[in-house]
């Protein structure tokens, strides 16, 4: 199975942070956001080929990273020429981009690389294998206060089909969000000309699991354990405390 970790935003909320260095490359206790990702993939034989997608502006940065990283899996970076946030191209635009340059045509595992998490994504794939529909890793944030206009929300029924997502609300049905961690299908990922071609929203990949919902059966399972998306200043002083204190306890 390929997988695509989404590294291509400018992550202006953590400037001057990430003004020079790109969000996946901050370290957490010492390490790089994006490394405790792949380290969790080592185990994975399923897993061989990691494209990486980033902008022309932090390439150079990601080029020293990896030349120092070892890992079993084949890292291939993919750069979109945009420097600027002004004309990124957005989550899904540089999926669509992506995709298409490689001529991948098959099911691929998609992560954000800002994702800090402890869950083992065997059980993702094995519960993508049940279902054989595009699944999304979820996680319960307990309190609707919490999710209220930040994170993508998600309802699912008995069988943990996706009945219902969406993007930010302020007012939201449920306590569960996407982790920015899915397995699509191709016939799914084949969907996404026709969404930007009718001027949906090319950024969060959220807004086109939203779409995608109410054409294709899609589910979702929900993750107990830790779990951080690196979105502010406090997110990452709480993500640096967490795994600070876990490296110690090791």
């Amino acid at each position: 199975m390929k997988t695509i970790l989404l590294a291509g935003g400018y992550a202006k909320r953590l400037w001057p942070l990430t003004k020079d260095c790109p969000k996946s490359l901050l370290p957490i206790a010492g390490k790089p956001i994006i490394e405790y990702i792949l380290d969790g993939m080592e185990h994975i034989g399923e897993i061989e080929e990691v494209f990486l997608s980033t902008n022309r502006k932090f390439e150079t940065k990601f080029t020293e990273w990896l030349d120092n990283y070892r890992s079993s899996k084949e890292i291939r970076l993919a750069i979109e020429e945009t420097q600027t946030e002004e004309d990124k191209l957005g989550s899904i635009g540089a999926l669509n981009f992506l995709i298409a340059h490689h001529g991948l045509k098959e099911d691929l595992l998609i992560i954000g690389g800002d994702n800090l998490f402890d869950f083992d994504l065997k059980e993702l794939i094995a519960f993508y294998r049940t279902k054989k529909k595009t699944v999304v890793l979820l996680y319960d944030m307990k309190d609707k206060e919490r999710v209220r206009g930040k994170y993508g929300v998600l309802e699912i029924d008995s069988d943990l089909k996706i009945i219902n997502s969406e993007e930010k609300p302020e007012e939201p049905k449920s306590t569960l969000i996407s982790t920015a961690c899915y397995i699509f299908t191709k016939e799914d990922l084949a969907l996404i000309g026709d969404y930007l071609a009718a001027g949906n929203n090319p950024d969060a990949i959220g807004f086109f699991v939203s779409w995608l919902c109410k054409r294709s059966a899609l589910y979702g399972l929900v993750h107990s354990g830790l779990w951080f998306d690196i979105g502010s200043f406090d997110d990452y002083k709480r993500a640096n405390a967490v795994y600070g204190k876990k490296l110690k306890e090791q």
